[in-house]
């Protein structure tokens, strides 16, 4: 499947994971969790990786991190974690993910493009003649 042919797939399953967590919000499975915003932080997880074709700099760390906050999100509802506790292993996770796709050398994303590194120095100011005229220069 192609990147293009992938994209139109992702609003459809983002209904059908809504859905699923109505669902089982309706049908009382696991009272009080809030499924609708579980499954879809998981849903963002896994679709993250799914679009991108793979591990690269970005994927690496969202992917993760959503899967993690959805895993995160079941614990504390469940009354199994609090919130003074879950919020810092999301940024200790951030700052951990950051650092596995540095050091681990994965690729920048398909849709990065590096800036061509700029030949002119930019240290001086040019130098005008009188004979330069300032609105001529605007128009070029």
């Amino acid at each position: 499947m192609s990147p293009k042919s992938r994209a139109p797939v992702i609003i459809p399953l983002l209904i059908i994971v809504v859905g699923i967590g109505w669902l089982l919000t309706a049908q009382g499975v696991a009272p009080g969790i809030n499924w609708i915003w579980t499954l879809g932080l998981a849903t963002v997880g896994i679709l993250t990786l799914v679009a991108s074709r793979g591990f690269d700099k970005v994927s690496v760390v969202i992917g993760p991190f959503f899967l993690l906050a959805s895993l995160l999100s079941v614990l504390r509802q469940t009354g199994r974690l609090g919130s003074d506790v879950e919020v810092p292993l999301l940024v200790i996770s951030v700052g951990v993910l950051l650092l596995i796709a540095q050091l681990l050398g994965f690729p920048n994303p398909g849709w990065y493009v590096a800036e061509a590194p700029t030949t002119e120095k930019t240290d001086k100011p040019k130098k005008l003649r009188l004979s330069d005229d300032p609105r001529e220069q605007m128009e070029e």
